[in-house]
Formats: C-alpha cells, structure tokens, sequence
C-alpha cells in the first residue's frame, strides 16, 4: 500500500520530511568498475570497446562493426510500419517547432564611452547521445536528445545505443534518421562513454554527452565530466499529481502509473484536498494493477515508495508540491493555470485534465529530459541551451580605455597583480605622449 499522509495529523511533518528523504535509487558501488573500464578505454581505444561489449552484450563486433552502416540502417527502417513511421515524424515535428523557439540571440551594445559590449551563441561541434539499448530503447528518447542538439547547429552527432545479443529496435534508428544523426553505434555501458569523451581509433571524441542510463552509465558521466560536458545525471522517474475531487480517479490512477511502471524505484505522488477522493484513486490504481502488463514493475513502486497525501487547500498544495520539486507535476483542479502560476519548483507542469503527462513523454513537444531527485529547485530540462554556448565581446576605443583604464590599473594594484595593471598602464601612456 502507498504512504497515506494528511497534513492535519500531529505526526504529518516528519512523516513528509520522511518521504522527501526517501532513497529511491538503487545505487550499488560502481565507481571502482568504472575507472577501471575508462582507464582500460583510454589505453586501448577500440581493442577494450570491443572487448567489453562481447563481455556484456554479448556481441562481437570488429573495428569496421561498431557502428551501423548504411545499409543495416535501411534495413531497420524499413520494418517500421507506416502508422508508427507517421507518429515519430508528428513527435519529431512538434519536438523541432518547440525547441527552434529556444534559440537565444546575440547582443552587441555601446557602452557609455563608445566601447562596443556584447555576446554572441555558437553550439558544441560535437555531441554524443546515450540511448539504452535492446527491444527496451526508447526512440522518443533519441528524438528529444537529438532534435535540439540539431536546432542548436552542432555539426557532428553521434548515438551509442547497446544491442545486446545483436538486437536493435528499428524505431531507435528512424529517429536517428529524423534527427540528423551522423553516425550509430552498437555499443553501451561505461565503455560508450568513455569512448565519446576519450576517443578510440574509430570513435571520434565529442564536447558534449547526454542521455539516460544505468547506474554504469550515471558512474562514467560523473568521471568524464570536465573532460566532456553532460547533461544532468538522471535519477528514477518520478511524478506528483495535485487534483481535486472533481476529476475522474481512474483518470489519475493511470497517471500515476504511467511513472510507476517505468521502474520499481520510480515515484507516483498525489496531492489532494479530499480525503476520499484520495482513496478513490487508491482503489482505482488496484483495480489497473489487476490488469496492468507491468503490474509488477508499477506495483512494486506503488507498493513501496507511492503517496496520497491529504491537504487542507490548494495553496498547502502548492507549498509541498515546492518541496518536492517533481519532475512531472499534473495539476488537475479548479483554476489549474493559477495554481500552475504560483509553482515555483517542477521539470515540467501539465495543466489541467486534459493533458497527461504521458503527452508529454512523446508528442507534447517540450522535452522529457528532466531533473529527478528534487534537482528541479536548481536545474532545467534538456535543451537547445544544453547545446549551445555563450562567447561575451569587448571592444575598447582609446576614448573608452582612457575613460575606464585607470580603475582597471587601480584594482589590479590592489589585488597584487603587477603585470595586469602594465598591460593597461602601457596603453595609456601612449594615449598621454
């Protein structure tokens, strides 16, 4: 049975302080494993590539293999029906109409003394784009890693994506295609990352990784970053649900479970200011449990870490839903825009009824890349930002050193900085001959 908590009780702050403390994650000690596999990537290059994904995958691949080729590509796709075809291509043209509008733009001004100030945005040349593998893989996930690293203009992108046992979802490879991925490889695991941030024979290194993955995966990022960029490292889905009782429960019910069944450490969380609506959905998510294909999976979560909880109004609701910073916030009640309005900590927020969070995860158009774990009070979603980076420009005109060059030589003084305060001095000497 899930926590039922209201915020009436005496007990209810430590109980709720209780379940935002929660650990969810199933975290066993990988690091060691996975310095080991870097280093030995870092040594060998395509020999440990290869090595380690006849060990894990159980796949044995050659230099020449690693990747896709064009005809395997072609072959793939082709087994794609024309209906599943139709929805990646809507997903991928509301993913790409949302993201274009991401796009920041450059800004040059002068400043009080005719110096000219500014900044201007280029992209990452290159980007590596984790996708777990197998019948498993998710092509949405390519579409929203892929699409705003393309609208941001990096030039060169490339996927690893394990087949263990040699197999592959053909999907994954369409939207690949769709996304104007360069080139696909058949590797997983800390080996994939370690090669796109180091580089093998065949591999070319990239600036940027990003993508979901397990617990290897998540060890290697944390190690490789500095050396490469990486998105965020993403913990078990999650998703909070605010609603009132006037709404369908069964319609909440499987909103819940669309986050439980991903992983039984996945979180499904609802806030209500009725009690018994809040069993109504309680009994509802076990009558689907009845009949849900990944009943166990989703149970499991509920089971263990899902929570009802009771609030005296909507403005209370708010003020936890703050604290738990989801990940996936529906808000399901009277005035959702304006509660939606007072939210000041979510990845992402579905407003009213009518909009699933499972949109979201697809065909929405905003990304499903988002912060897990209450990392949503400091961070962001995936985005073209994610791709880009920003160059700042200044341009001095004697007028405008001479105007501001002696505070400049003043503060270098005073930090001890003998040459910096020189390298303006010297200019100005020759403003003054």
């Amino acid at each position: 049975m899930p926590v039922f908590l209201n915020s009436t009780d005496a007990g209810f702050e430590p109980a709720f302080a209780a379940l935002l403390t929660m650990k969810r994650e199933d975290s066993p000690d990988v690091d060691d494993v996975v310095a080991g596999i870097i280093a030995d990537v870092r040594a060998r290059g395509d020999a440990a590539v290869l090595e380690l994904t006849a060990k894990f995958d159980r796949l044995e691949l050659t230099a020449e293999t690693l990747a896709f080729s064009g005809d395997e590509i072609a072959a793939e796709v082709a087994k794609v029906s024309p209906e599943d075809r139709a929805a990646l291509e809507l997903a991928a043209e509301r993913i790409r109409d949302y993201h274009a509008r991401q796009m920041p733009g450059d800004e040059t001004w002068q400043g009080p003394h005719g110096e000219t100030l500014g900044w201007r945005w280029g992209p990452v040349s290159a980007a590596g784009l984790y996708v777990p593998g197998g019948l498993a893989s998710y092509p949405s996930s390519v579409l929203m890693n892929a699409i705003p690293a393309q609208v941001a203009g990096v030039e060169r992108l490339a996927i690893c994506a394990p087949t263990p046992d040699g197999v592959c979802n053909p999907l994954v490879l369409l939207a690949a295609q769709l996304s104007g991925v360069d080139r696909i490889y058949r590797i997983g695991g800390a080996q994939a990352i370690a090669a796109l941030a180091y580089g093998t024979e065949t591999i070319d290194a990239v600036d940027k990784i990003t993508g979901p993955g397990n617990a290897f995966v998540a060890a290697a990022k944390r190690r490789v970053f500095g050396k490469v960029g990486i998105d965020m490292i993403a913990g078990p889905s999650e998703i909070l649900v605010i609603a009132d009782k006037d709404n369908d429960p069964d319609w909440i019910a499987v909103d819940l479970l669309s986050q439980a069944e991903h992983d039984e450490s996945a979180q499904s969380i609802l806030i209500t200011d009725d009690a018994a609506f809040g069993q109504a959905v309680a009994d509802a998510v076990a009558k689907r449990l009845e009949t849900l294909e990944r009943r166990a999976i989703a149970g499991k979560s509920w089971e263990d870490f899902g929570a009802i909880v009771v609030v005296r109004d909507m403005e209370e609701a708010v003020a936890l839903s703050d604290r738990i910073a989801p990940e996936h916030l529906e808000i399901a009640c009277a005035d959702a825009d304006g509660v939606a309005a007072k939210i000041k900590h979510a990845g992402a927020i579905f407003i009213g009824a009518w909009t699933p969070e499972a949109i979201g995860d697809y065909i929405g158009g905003p990304n499903h890349v988002l912060p897990t774990a209450r990392s949503a009070r400091f961070s962001s979603g995936l985005s073209v930002m994610d791709f880009v980076k920003r160059t700042t420009l200044s341009k001095m005109t004697p007028d405008a050193l001479s105007a501001i060059g002696p505070a400049a030589e003043r503060l270098a003084t005073s930090e001890g900085l003998e040459a910096h305060g020189l390298s303006v001095r010297a200019r100005l000497d020759r403003l003054n001959r």
